[in-house]
């Protein structure tokens, strides 16, 4: 609770900065702007206040200095009558005690030379005028015919305000004063108390501001809150500002959703161009650069069978049915973690393994989107005989052209998987770049894809993908039948090349003639073709029919069990 109450005042951290909310930012200025504000006028209060009670002090003391000159001239009657000086003293004393209230004010009879006359007050008794610098200035004034004045001096080591007047029945200055701090006393409780009423009424008013604040910008926290979730997700989203005021926060608000909704689009649209690591890069980093880096991963590529005569006939019209294949092909890759790499025509390379996040075997998962391809493209085939059934039932029969359109849209697609070490990143300039997968193994997928028609299978992978899964997935449920060692044109060593079927599409029989076919082939590697076409011979798989052929003619001489193909 304390630290959702701190991070409300406080702000939260993003990274190492911290963001602090506006509204704490607003009161805080506010208080201190208020504060000083009511502090000043205060003190200007207090000047003004402290001018007026100097006049009306000045006034007081001018009354009980003409008093006090007064009964001085009448003491000093009586004195010169009786001759007794303490008592005249004591009386003026007396008189001067009576009229003074506070502690300590004081009534002085002060000679040229320092010598106090007498002294009335409630303080210890000073020996003498000690400020010299005072009376120097009032003797100064008194030869300059001024026999009266205001003066300021230090007593007891206390500064006083007072009014002097010189009186020539004794020849000395009596002098009335106030002690400024104490004179000053009540004023200053004045100004103490208002302030600490001034800092009360400030704090409530400041609870009151940050209660009203905190409601009116209720919706600027929405929008930080949104945009730091938006910031830790590295995802943009749009902010939802349900019941706001027509403002400028809510304004502000819909030009972040419009600016948002407008970079989602184009972030959207770079996807649908870019790989989603490229994609993630770019937004994470701000930034693509021409680089790259040597990784092991599995390249799938598929390639649709008969383009060319696809293309003759459907002219244009061919590309809605790659588009029909390619949505829902595509889509099997990306759900299996691969990436595209390049779509050329009828011809799309898949890459699996480069996305960091992805946990599944790459192998594998390439095989697996190599078989959803050959579903998506039976699918595909299945729409077209029930679109061909519809026109029949309609019209009677298909016209020549339409038999021929009819047999341009059904789709076959061969696929070949490789694997291995390649370069992936990003190649071109800086004005046109694009992210591709370079290295033997993709030439590889693409000869297998080729061998798919030789051998009539539809995925064809290389020993390097069966090794792959079989020494990292426990149960893949996938079954590698060995389908011949082939070097392909332009190498110069034999590979094995494998039809990897997934345990669901076995039945017993489907079994059995594997069986007959894997039987064949071992005799075939031996050189023994005759016993090899008797096992071929009893195999009914389209696959055997290749090595039926080869088997029909005497073995070669000096054979070792490598088929060499003479073209890509």
């Amino acid at each position: 609770m304390l630290k959702n109450l701190a991070n409300r005042i406080i702000g939260s951290k993003l990274g190492r900065t911290r963001i602090v909310p506006i509204t704490s930012k607003i009161v805080f200025f506010f208080i201190i702007f208020l504060l000083t504000s009511n502090f000043i006028t205060n003190y200007i209060n207090l000047i003004f206040n402290r001018t007026i009670l100097i006049n009306e002090m000045k006034e007081l003391l001018i009354k009980d200095l003409k008093e006090m000159h007064v009964y001085c001239n009448n003491q000093r009657e009586i004195y010169n009558f009786n001759g007794d000086l303490d008592a005249s003293k004591k009386m003026l004393e007396k008189k001067a005690l009576h009229e003074m209230k506070k502690k300590k004010s004081v009534t002085l009879g002060v000679t040229s030379d320092g010598v106090l006359h007498f002294q009335a007050s409630r303080l210890p008794r000073a020996e003498s005028f000690t400020d010299s610098d005072a009376l120097e200035k009032i003797i100064k004034n008194r030869q300059a015919k001024s026999d009266e004045g205001y003066i300021n001096f230090i007593f007891n080591n206390e500064k006083y305000f007072g009014v002097y007047k010189y009186n020539s029945q004794w020849d000395l200055f009596v002098i009335r004063a106030e002690e400024l701090n104490e004179f000053y006393e009540k004023s200053r409780h004045v100004f103490y108390t208002v302030s600490v009423i001034i800092l009360l009424i400030t704090t409530a008013c400041s609870l009151m501001g940050i209660f009203v604040l905190h409601h009116i910008l209720r919706f600027v926290r929405q929008i930080t809150g949104s945009i730091l979730k938006m910031t830790q997700s590295q995802q943009l989203g749009l902010i939802e500002l349900p019941g706001a005021a027509n403002d400028e926060i809510t304004f502000l608000g819909m030009a972040f959703n419009s600016l948002s909704s407008t970079i989602s689009n184009l972030v959207g649209i770079f996807r649908k161009f870019a790989n989603k690591d490229v994609a993630a890069k770019a937004y994470r980093d701000k930034i693509i650069r021409l680089e790259g880096t040597q990784k092991e991963l599995t390249c799938l590529f598929s390639d649709i069978k008969g383009f060319t005569y696809m293309t003759e006939i459907l002219g244009t019209d061919i590309i809605t049915v790659l588009n029909m294949h390619y949505d829902k092909a595509i889509r099997e890759i990306l759900n299996r973690d691969g990436i595209i790499g390049s779509i050329i025509g009828d011809a799309l390379l898949a890459v699996f393994g480069a996305l960091d996040e992805a946990s599944e075997n790459k192998s594998l998962q390439a095989i697996l989107s190599a078989y959803k391809i050959q579903d998506v493209a039976e699918n595909l085939r299945m729409q077209m005989h029930e679109k061909k059934e519809e026109i029949v039932k309609t019209r009677g029969a298909l016209t020549e052209q339409e038999k021929a359109v009819y047999r341009a849209v059904l789709i076959e697609v061969g696929v070949g998987i490789d694997g291995g070490t390649v370069f992936y990143g990003n190649i071109g300039s800086d004005e046109r770049m694009t992210n591709t997968v370079i290295g033997d193994n993709v030439n590889s997928a693409s000869r297998l894809e080729g061998l798919t028609r030789v051998y009539k299978v539809p995925v064809i992978c290389s020993e390097y993908v069966k090794n792959d899964i079989e020494k990292n997935v426990k149960k893949h449920n996938i079954v590698f039948t060995e389908l011949d060692i082939v070097q392909v044109k332009g190498k110069t060593i034999g590979k094995k090349i494998y039809w990897p079927v997934p345990e669901n599409l076995l039945s017993a029989d489907f079994s059995q003639q594997i069986d007959y076919f894997s039987a064949g082939l071992a005799d075939y590697y031996k050189g023994a073709w005759k016993a090899a076409a008797k096992n071929f011979a009893r195999c009914n798989l389209p696959l055997a029919d290749e090595f039926k052929d080869r088997t029909g003619n005497r073995c070669p001489k000096g054979w070792n069990g490598i088929w060499t193909m003479t073209t890509k």
